[in-house]
């Protein structure tokens, strides 16, 4: 966008909060302006003023600017006021309420083709949507929540995809769906309930696989020791259904399962060992709150409020947000000093396979 465009942005805010915001003070009597670049836009009071300077107001302007912007901005929401410091002002126009925005809204990536996509893909590129691209290596753990029919088994099948030529991959699928077929028919290591019963001996033998992964990262970390230049394969865990794993199962189980997750959700991110956890939700009897910290990338699905983003997202007022609608739609948080660190509207992937389309 160019200059021109900012300017217009700016008398569209000015007009709308001169109309809606309904403070006694407007900006036809100095009392605030607003400044845009390419990063976000600025509301810079006059101080002092009748109205207060406060999260109550950055609430009121984001309200107000979110559907105004919509589509050519997607504001991205903040826990409360963002201030900064306005240089070149007088002392009474030295700070402003800050409002991050990227260009544009959510556009979900529809690929043809998933094998070939997933060959072109090189290096540690993982596509999430139309110009939104991670880097896995910068992606510690995921977190993938919705409740059924939301779209995030196919969200996990669509990162299988490309993940499967980046590194090993073992699924644990407790309910043997549709991540068990895919392990199969890519000869990936699984672990299911195909011959065992007892739930607590399915989940001991979820353990042993994840006591081998803190063997593992105890074996690198030894390595990185002698040799801080080496690099690992990288090494993703799924574990699908949290919840429906750790139903009904011994409290010595459940707590050793909880422990082994906890160590290598702290030790994995230098040692390349990754966890990809999905769950219809993350409460304490999916997940330990210490695991759950370690999570830099989320993905909520599904409806969005805040009984369903209570975990994930567990500071965040969705009030206001402009999310899509649909199945494969909901938020992405990404912590990974790249990407801005606030949620942001997600639409998923589709994708057409082999005699089909997913």
């Amino acid at each position: 966008m160019n200059d021109e465009t900012y300017r217009a942005l700016e008398t569209q805010l000015i007009q709308a909060l001169n109309l809606a915001l309904h403070i006694e003070e407007t900006s036809y009597t100095h009392s605030f302006d607003i400044r845009c670049d390419e990063t976000g836009f600025f509301f810079i009071p006059r101080l002092p003023a009748s109205f207060v300077v406060d999260t109550k107001l950055y609430q009121q302007i984001y309200a107000i600017a979110s559907a105004l912007l919509y589509p050519t901005m997607t504001l991205l929401k903040q826990n409360g006021a963002y201030f900064v410091p306005n240089s070149g002002g007088s002392f009474s126009t030295q700070r402003a309420l800050y409002y991050p925005w990227q260009p544009g809204v959510a556009e979900r990536l529809e690929i043809d083709d998933i094998e070939s996509f997933s060959q072109d893909q090189i290096g540690s590129t993982l596509p999430i949507m139309e110009n939104f691209d991670l880097d896995i290596s910068k992606i510690t753990h995921i977190g993938i929540a919705g409740q059924s029919g939301s779209g995030k088994s196919t969200f996990l099948i669509y990162l299988l995809h490309l993940l499967k030529d980046k590194g090993n991959v073992t699924i644990c699928d407790p309910k043997l769906d549709t991540p068990s077929r895919f392990a199969r028919q890519y000869n990936l290591r699984l672990i299911a309930p195909v011959e065992v019963v007892n739930k607590n001996d399915f989940v001991s033998s979820v353990n042993a696989e994840l006591s081998s992964a803190v063997d593992l990262i105890h074996t690198r970390q030894r390595e990185l020791f002698e040799n801080p230049e080496i690099t690992f394969t990288p090494e993703f865990l799924v574990i699908d259904e949290l919840l429906a794993l750790t139903e009904n199962v011994s409290k010595s189980v459940s707590e050793a399962f909880q422990g082994l997750l906890s160590t290598i959700a702290l030790l994995g991110r230098a040692t390349g060992v990754h966890l990809i956890l999905l769950s219809q939700r993350f409460d304490a009897r999916a997940l330990s709150t210490s695991t759950r910290d370690q999570l830099n990338m989320v993905v909520q699905l599904g409806a969005i409020d805040t009984r369903t983003t209570n975990f994930l997202l567990p500071d965040l007022d969705v009030k206001d947000i402009v999310v899509p609608q649909g199945i494969g739609a909901g938020l992405i948080q990404v912590i990974d000093g790249v990407h801005p660190s606030q949620p942001m509207p997600l639409l998923t992937p589709s994708f057409k396979v082999r005699g089909g389309e997913q």
